[in-house]
């Protein structure tokens, strides 16, 4: 499926939708929060406001895994797979700690990376045409999507734990201690 949208200018955009999960939805509204998927979305991690504090107050109550909480879009809006595995890679923590049992320097090296790596991200794809951003995406990422390959920091390879329909990527050396973390998928055959 495929939208065209032609502004009074005559400029536009195409949108398109790839992959196996048809999600793609349009509204036109006058208000941006009149749109379920935007009213539910958490913070914007580059706002002004969100700052070090704000992260710790929102990843407190969590028990659950911080890869999991940082791609939670209520939680925290705008960080998907791979710029959460750019993320924790930066911050050198597990994607597998319990996100509310950070101490008070992984949180502040956490909400470092995030400002890092996200404003690093959004200032390359200034300019950049659509059609070529997720190029200059995959061109400029450490870890996500680079199993096997050498870490850029340490030269450990680089791992990856698959699931049902994501993967995450992680330098054991820089991110867990040197532990390789169990791939869910090849674990489940050996039993």
């Amino acid at each position: 499926p495929a939208l065209r949208v032609v502004l009074d200018d005559g400029s536009g955009f195409d949108l398109t939708e790839a992959g196996t999960q048809k999600r793609l939805a349009v509204y036109v509204v006058r208000d941006p929060a009149d749109v379920p998927g935007i009213a539910r979305l958490g913070p914007d991690p580059l706002a002004d406001g969100f700052d070090r504090d704000r992260l710790a107050a929102l990843l407190a109550p969590e028990s659950r895994l911080l890869k999991g909480a940082l791609r939670d879009q209520s939680l925290i809006a705008g960080i998907g797979n791979a710029y959460s595995d750019e993320i924790l890679h930066a911050a050198r923590l597990s994607p597998f700690k319990n996100a509310g049992r950070l101490t008070d320097e992984e949180t502040t090296a956490l909400y470092e990376a995030l400002r890092t790596t996200l404003t690093d991200a959004v200032e390359r794809g200034r300019g950049v045409a659509a059609g070529h951003l997720k190029k200059e995406k995959k061109t400029n990422l450490r870890v996500h999507g680079k199993d096997g390959e050498p870490c850029p920091v340490c030269g450990d390879t680089i791992r990856s734990v698959n699931f049902a329909d994501s993967s995450l990527q992680y330098c054991p050396h820089c991110q867990t201690g040197g532990k390789v973390l169990a791939d869910r998928r090849l674990s489940r055959l050996l039993k």
